[in-house]
């Protein structure tokens, strides 16, 4: 497919979404502290621009799977984001009414395939939904990201064999924002260009700069035309940062706090923001027309979870099984 331009209409959407995935995220933390949300919270800050690049490239019946840092991807395909934070407070109208939690975003309707918590758990099954679009016939592709400490398991090797093998149309695409869960790639291998483990299948592969959403988007629809065209999958290492700890829990030790105001010297939403400045796009009032619209997005989200109640005992016997008089379940 030709390549989309990259207008004003563009980059105003890319800073109002990024600003907004950001803001979001600060919100859940804030809520976090306030134990309002629970269990773990794995926060999106600073890896927005791999987000909105890849959404631009993706057409409608395209396919997401993602671990478990993964509450803005489905706002970015079209998911209520009410309903995204009423789920992170484990509320009824949660997309998952409230079962779900951080860790377990999923959209069958926009095509967001989760929100995995098993480290690796869901490269094979971005494979398999490569699989059934091929088996169908249907011209979609799958996106199917990992961490960068993902690649150590087993089943990302196999899942790469069986892709080249059967010639899927699915992109890895590995998040590599530094430090795994807090061990860097220097620490945990002997190589540090992750995307190097394609050529060992033969897989076409390569680094990308993760900060700017104009090269991943570039990068992201060279790699998606090769798959609708049948040329098979790719491997990307989008090295992108994560500003914010592995969880809310992580302490840090491993960085500097210099080292993260290095990388925040080149935030993608500073990035994007720039070229609409530089190129007279927007002025300060729409700037700030933009910030107002997604505080009040932000704050409308949070009473929409506050007003949301909690899942009542029976929820715990519904939504299971697809036989609604399954036999063996006892209240």
């Amino acid at each position: 497919m030709a390549k989309k331009k990259l207008t004003k209409e563009v980059y105003l959407k890319w800073y109002e979404d990024m600003l907004f995935w950001r803001k979001f995220e600060d919100m859940a933390a804030a809520l976090y502290i306030q134990q309002k949300i629970r269990g773990f919270l794995h926060l999106y800050n600073g890896q927005e621009a791999v987000l909105a690049g890849a959404l631009l490239a993706m057409e409608q019946g395209d396919k997401m799977i993602t671990a478990y840092r993964n509450h803005v991807q489905p706002i970015g395909l079209g998911v209520d984001p009410r309903k995204i934070m009423a789920e992170l407070m484990g509320k009824v109208d949660g997309t998952s009414r409230g079962k779900g939690g951080s860790m377990h975003m999923f959209s069958k309707e926009h095509h967001f395939y989760g929100g995995h918590g098993i480290v690796g758990g869901q490269i094979p099954l971005g494979a398999g939904l490569a699989f059934a679009d091929k088996y169908k016939g249907d011209n979609n592709v799958t996106l199917c990201y990992m961490g960068d400490g993902a690649v150590r398991q087993g089943s990302f090797h196999e899942t790469m064999n069986l892709a080249m093998l059967w010639n899927l149309p699915v992109i890895f695409i590995i998040e590599n924002n530094g430090y795994a869960m807090g061990t860097s790639v220097a620490r945990t291998a002997n190589h540090t260009d992750i995307y190097k483990l394609g050529l060992g299948y033969e897989m076409p592969c390569k680094p990308v700069e993760g900060m700017d959403p104009k090269v991943v988007y570039e990068e992201m629809q060279e790699a998606i035309d090769r798959a609708k065209s049948g040329g098979g999958p790719t491997l990307l290492e989008i090295r992108t940062y994560r500003y914010k700890g592995h969880s809310m829990s992580d302490a840090q030790h491993y960085r500097t706090k210099d080292e993260v105001a290095e990388y925040q010297k080149i935030d993608p939403i500073i990035t994007v923001k720039d070229v609409i400045e530089k190129k007279k796009w927007a002025t300060e009032d729409d700037f700030a027309e933009i910030e107002q619209r997604v505080k009040d997005l932000v704050k409308e989200c949070v009473d929409f979870a506050d007003a949301s109640p909690f899942p009542e005992a029976h929820e715990l016997w519904e939504g299971i099984y697809v036989q609604e008089d399954y036999p063996f379940i006892t209240e």
